[in-house]
């Protein structure tokens, strides 16, 4: 007898690996663990169980199947023994690699590359966020595309009236692929433009823009929400917020600022992705204060705190992030909670204990915030017309009046302006001398 109720798929299981070459030393030791479950936390956080996890020490990189014969035989029988569906090797595998462990064990094998791309895959909402996976995918694949795929060596016709042996199928993937790429490139490029257009509007509002950064799972996203009172989706799981967010929020100063929410770093990112995901990181390279959120719990926070800073060093040598970013920098050492509260945390210069999901420490942060926008704010003086009472008006509106002189012909104001707004401010007069 038929039924209508769907059965329901069990859920795939699977093993992690992580091959380590570094010395037996008790502080590589504890990397090599830290690095382990951040890997278990990659391959959960899509949904498989993982029934087996290990690393195993390398003495050399075998060419064939990276790790070791006796290595690969052990883990065949893991594999058997835990009926493994898939197993993720937490490093870059080459295609041959793949493919030789895939026949070796008889599952499944995907790479860290991989499992990054299928995370980003399932959680990218927005179109830019859709087409900059779709991107990393193809280009990730077209990598793959090697003569060690059997199937990817038959040939087919040609196309038009004459003969000849055509193409391997290996030929046309590759050409598809090509032609997919370009054309998300150019999809790409014209929402990058949309986006630039948006952020000129912002500009001309403007309001002061702080961007989050972090680790992943440092707790940004439910920082967001603390500080904005959205709904921005925040789980304890890595990678939970891939596409920017931002929201208008104020200060104790009464000043309103733009909070944006960014993708979280990750130590070995995949060189495709670094590249897909540039855009998720301008709003960072605009930003006039940059909040970094750490797991100050994390027993691997420094090592985290070292791969974030790493990244925006690699902006401001590629010219896309001034080289003194580190003066917008206020770090923020978020789940305190989970060490006794914010007073048990030492912290240091130029940071904030907090905890984001109590609201620990959030008036400290914000206070931090404005504090810092003041320290970058410039004291200028002008001398307005009395009939440009617009002009008065958008200083009120965009810096801090500290004095005012009303003459019967202009009035003398001496006011605090960011760079920015006294940049714009000086275009205004500009051009009504014109």
């Amino acid at each position: 007898m038929s039924s209508d109720v769907p059965v329901a798929q069990s859920p795939t299981r699977a093993a992690v690996i992580l091959p380590w070459e570094r010395p037996d030393r008790q502080d590589e030791v504890r990397a090599a663990e830290a690095r382990l479950e951040e890997a278990v936390g990659l391959a959960a956080s899509i949904g498989l169980v993982i029934v087996r996890q290990a690393v195993l020490l390398l003495r050399a990189r075998r060419p064939a199947t990276l790790l070791g014969s006796g290595q690969v035989e052990s883990l065949r029988q893991a594999v058997q023994e835990d009926r493994v569906a898939v197993v993720v090797v937490d490093t870059r595998l080459t295609p041959v690699q793949q493919r030789n462990l895939e026949k070796a064990l008889g599952c499944k094998v995907i790479d860290r590359t991989a499992l990054i791309l299928d995370i980003f895959g399932e959680r990218a909402a927005t179109k830019e966020g859709s087409l900059q996976v779709e991107l990393a995918h193809l280009e990730y694949q077209r990598s793959r595309l090697v003569r060690t795929w059997t199937h990817l060596e038959r040939q087919r016709g040609g196309f038009g009236f004459l003969g000849g042996p055509g193409e391997t199928q290996i030929e046309a993937d590759r050409r598809m692929i090509g032609d997919r790429i370009v054309r998300l490139k150019r999809e790409l490029e014209q929402v990058r433009r949309t986006r630039g257009l948006h952020r000129a509007a912002r500009r001309r509002v403007p309001f002061p823009v702080v961007a989050l950064v972090g680790y992943t799972n440092a707790g940004k996203s439910t920082l967001f929400n603390a500080l904005t009172g959205a709904t921005v989706y925040a789980q304890d799981q890595l990678f939970a917020t891939l596409d920017p967010t931002m929201r208008g929020i104020r200060l104790p100063s009464g000043r309103r600022i733009i909070l944006s929410d960014t993708v979280g770093f990750i130590s070995d990112l995949p060189t495709e992705l670094i590249a897909a995901f540039r855009a998720t990181l301008e709003e960072v390279a605009e930003a006039d204060i940059i909040l970094h959120v750490r797991d100050i719990s994390h027993p691997d926070t420094t090592a985290q705190r070292a791969d974030v800073e790493e990244v925006l060093e690699g902006m401001a040598n590629s010219g896309t992030l001034e080289t003194d970013w580190r003066r917008r920098v206020v770090e923020v050492q978020n789940k305190a909670d989970l060490l006794g509260g914010c007073d048990a945390v030492p912290v240091r210069a130029g940071s904030v204990a907090i905890s984001a999901m109590t609201g620990d420490g959030l008036p400290e942060l914000l206070a931090a915030i404005d504090q810092r926008l003041t320290e970058a704010m410039e004291i200028v003086d002008y001398t307005i017309p009395v009939k440009d009472g617009a002009l008065l008006a958008w200083l009120y509106a965009h810096g801090e009046v500290t004095s005012r002189d009303d003459g019967e012909q202009a009035i003398v104001v001496t006011v605090r302006l960011l760079p920015a707004d006294r940049a714009r401010f000086e275009q205004q007069l500009a051009n009504r001398d014109r």
